[in-house]
Formats: structure tokens, sequence, C-alpha cells
């Protein structure tokens, strides 16, 4: 049976499925179900949205939403903040094995190291702007709500406190509960959007965080 450019995991990656069908083999490490090939296709979904709003050089970008997750390091891990420059630096190095230049090679790396809210590196390029913007939009919203209990389940946490919910008498821990991380990171990040097409995007999404946010109090 014959497949359209749509079945294949780099037909996500229109117009650029010859290099995501080059780069996916190195794109993600172990079994990360929030840093997986589905997150890299709805990342690159929100910077193609953001790219054709905004501008840039669409190859860069493309290259870097591919590579911005290919090495991985669990949030409880004391390396998280040095993953974005890790994968940087192997995103370098897979792009100069496929012939590019130095200098599209730096804008793709700068913008991977760029991306990470850990890593605290402000974006200097338009590209590395938008990566971030649309990695950033994956985080918030229904796709975000998932994600974090995804990850608090791969880390043991529970679902939140049941003396203290809201962490009114206590420090936030979202190490040790899912709903501390709302406040201790998601409900920041539509605050620090880069893009103006990015911001439309992130207050829609900053509302659905919200309104679950909200329910789930009510619920429970």
């Amino acid at each position: 049976m014959s497949h359209s450019p749509s079945d294949r995991p780099g037909g996500a990656f229109a117009p650029h499925e010859a290099l995501a069908e080059s780069l996916l083999p190195h794109a993600t490490e172990g079994d990360d179900g929030s840093h997986d090939i589905a997150h890299l296709q709805r990342v690159w979904k929100n910077a193609a949205t953001i790219h054709a709003a905004e501008g840039g050089d669409g190859e860069v970008l493309a290259a870097a939403t591919l590579l911005h997750d290919c090495v991985t390091v669990e949030k409880n891990d004391p390396m998280r903040p040095q993953a974005s420059r890790l994968a940087a630096r192997k995103a370098a190095g897979i792009l100069e094995g496929l012939g590019w230049d130095g200098p599209r090679i730096a804008a793709v790396a700068h913008a991977v190291e760029a991306h990470s809210f850990s890593a605290g590196i402000a974006p200097e390029t338009l590209e590395a702007r938008i990566l971030q913007d649309a990695d950033r939009l994956d985080a918030i919203g229904m796709v975000g709500v998932a994600r974090c209990f995804y990850i608090a389940g791969r880390m043991g946490s529970g679902l939140y406190d049941p003396r203290d919910p809201q962490a009114t008498a206590r420090p936030l821990a979202d190490a040790r509960f899912a709903l501390d991380h709302f406040d201790n990171k998601l409900f920041k990040l539509a605050g620090g959007f880069q893009t103006e097409a990015g911001r439309k995007l992130a207050t829609l999404r900053q509302d659905r965080l919200r309104r679950f946010y909200d329910e789930f109090l009510d619920e429970i």
C-alpha cells in the first residue's frame, strides 16, 4: 500500500518534509511521552503559525524545532538547566554532518539553547523567539495540562496536597504535587512571550489553563 507524505512522521513538518525525514532519527531520546515526536509536531504547528505572521528563516526554524529536544533530561534531574545547551551542541554536530554552513548551524544552535525556560537564555534572533514561543504554547492550554500531569506521574508526584491544595500556608513544591506547577511555572509563561502572534495564541491557552485549574479546585 502506498502512503502519502502526510502519512509519514515527516509529513507533519510541511513544507520541510525532506529535512524532517533526515532529522527525526536524531530528534528524540528515551521514552518521555511529553517530549516525543507528537510534541515536535505540535511545536512545529505552533511555530509555522507564528512564522506565517512574523517571518524569519523557515528552514532554520524547522531544524531548530526538530532538534530542540534531541537531548532529554528529566525534570527532576540536577542537569535539567543544561539540557538545551547539550541539545544545541548535539544539533550542531548533526547539521555539520549534513553539510550545513557555520552561520546557519549557529542560528539553529542558538534557537535550540534559548528555547528552554530553565536555561534562562535570552533569544536574540527571530527564529529563536518563535521557537521559544512555540514550545511554551505546548506547555499551556489543555495539552499543557495533560503534559503537566503526565510528567508528575513519571516523577511519582501526587496530584495535589489535600491539606493545602493552593499552597496558601506552605511553599510551592511542584516536585511533590502536580497542581503546584501551575502557580510555580505554568501561569507565568504567558507573560513572557516574545512575538505578537505568540502572545495572541498564549492568551487563548492561558484562559483554558486557568479554567481547568479553577474547575479542578471546585471538584476537590
